[in-house]
């Protein structure tokens, strides 16, 4: 079922991907230049570097917290421009940064600021469309918003050529303007007046106390949890291992693109297999392949150094084909049994993830130094650990059917 709104199709759905689409340009434009802001700051553990990276997470997970319950009380608009004002408060604190502690404070800033657009245009779909109508109008914001990753290193490479790291910021200050005016300018307020809620502390302790009464939420948001932790430690490396220890500095944005489609792929695919074959399914499948591929990694090479680029970015490409089918199917099974608390719930549990994906990403980073070696043992082991989880899962599952016969 679908209501009634002004701007097209077409309009509304580049609109939601560009309000998407800012968290992942502020991650990866950012990549090309970790090292130069590093030096420039006072960074003396190229390691530490990686937390320009995984800080900005941390962010986006704790402000859901804050704007999904505010978002049903005010509106969903002043959220978006509130997310927006503070993301440019932040992005100022990370250009006039002298220290690694001032830049993360920044990062973790913005990432609270970009969780409001990010949280809400998916709100506001929810707010405009049910069913099927939703499916398909997410399934086009995902395919816009895949392209964001692609471009975004090489705009980050060619503004750090020309100008200085700093511009990159004031870029993404930018362009964040010019998605509040558009938003401001073409799209409605969608919080109908009967669907407004008091906003009160009670509305997390409530919703809390309902999600943690349903396992399966809560194993699916653990799982999730590892296989995002596992894939922010690519993230905040891959700049360190293709640039440095490769020696790719100009071919990174390209390699990066690259690896960015190979999980673009397996998102747009996913949408036909679910169908098919469901989520569990699709889950075990892609979580044993990742599981597998690791594993064959770290056989071939646990006492050598790093194999060719092309061995390399193969076998990056299977795993992030792997992960394109787990993102969403994980969040869409943890999210199955508490539709009825659907706002809060989707807000807990993405605060849940980050919290286990951030110390996982943040010390298996700090191994990979020499060789991409410990991050494919970080691989292993998440994939393990959630494969364990899973199959717990499962299980408690059939003898609950069991029972009930």
């Amino acid at each position: 079922m679908q209501k009634s709104q002004p701007t097209s199709q077409f309009e509304f759905v580049a609109l939601m991907a560009s309000l998407m689409s800012v968290v992942a340009l502020s991650i990866d434009a950012l990549l090309p230049a970790l090292d130069i802001i590093g030096f420039d700051i006072g960074v003396t553990d190229i390691v530490n570097n990686q937390l320009l990276v995984t800080m900005i997470f941390l962010g986006l997970g704790i402000g859901p917290l804050l704007f999904g319950p505010l978002s049903d009380s005010l509106g969903r608009k002043p959220v978006v421009y509130m997310g927006f004002a503070l993301f440019i408060v932040a992005s100022f604190i990370c250009v006039t940064a002298t220290s690694l502690e001032v830049m993360v404070l920044g990062r973790i800033l913005q990432g609270i600021g970009l969780s409001a657009p990010r949280t809400i245009s998916i709100a506001i779909i929810r707010d405009l469309f049910r069913g099927d109508y939703m499916a398909r109008i997410m399934s086009f914001v995902t395919v816009v918003f895949i392209l964001i990753p692609v471009i975004a290193p090489t705009m980050g490479k060619f503004i750090l050529d020309y100008y200085s790291w700093e511009s990159i910021f004031y870029v993404q200050i930018g362009i964040s303007l010019l998605v509040s005016l558009w938003f401001w300018k073409r799209q409605p307020e969608t919080l109908s007046l009967e669907n407004k809620k008091r906003f009160t502390p009670q509305v997390f302790v409530s919703g809390f106390k309902e999600l943690i009464r349903h396992r399966r939420t809560i194993g699916f948001t653990i799982i999730s949890g590892f296989v995002t932790g596992s894939f922010m430690v690519y993230l905040s490396s891959s700049q360190q291992i293709f640039e440095i220890q490769y020696n790719l500095k100009e071919e990174f944005p390209f390699i990066f693109a690259g690896l960015a489609l190979s999980i673009g792929s397996a998102i747009f695919l996913n949408g036909t297999l679910v169908v098919k074959y469901g989520m569990e399914k699709l889950i075990t499948t892609s979580l044993l392949a990742f599981f597998i591929v690791s594993i064959v990694y770290i056989i071939l090479f646990h006492n050598s150094e790093n194999p060719t680029i092309e061995i390399l970015l193969i076998f990056f490409a299977l795993q992030f084909f792997s992960i394109g089918f787990l993102f969403g199917n994980l969040r869409a099974m943890a999210m199955d049994p508490v539709g009825h608390i659907a706002g809060i719930a989707s807000a807990i549990t993405g605060f849940l993830s980050i919290v286990i994906a951030v110390p996982v990403s943040v010390f298996i980073g700090r191994f990979i130094s020499e060789t991409a070696l410990p991050l494919f043992i970080g691989f292993s082991i998440c994939s393990g650990v959630s494969l364990v989880l899973l199959f717990y899962l499962k299980m408690k599952r059939r003898k609950r059917q069991l029972v009930k016969k």
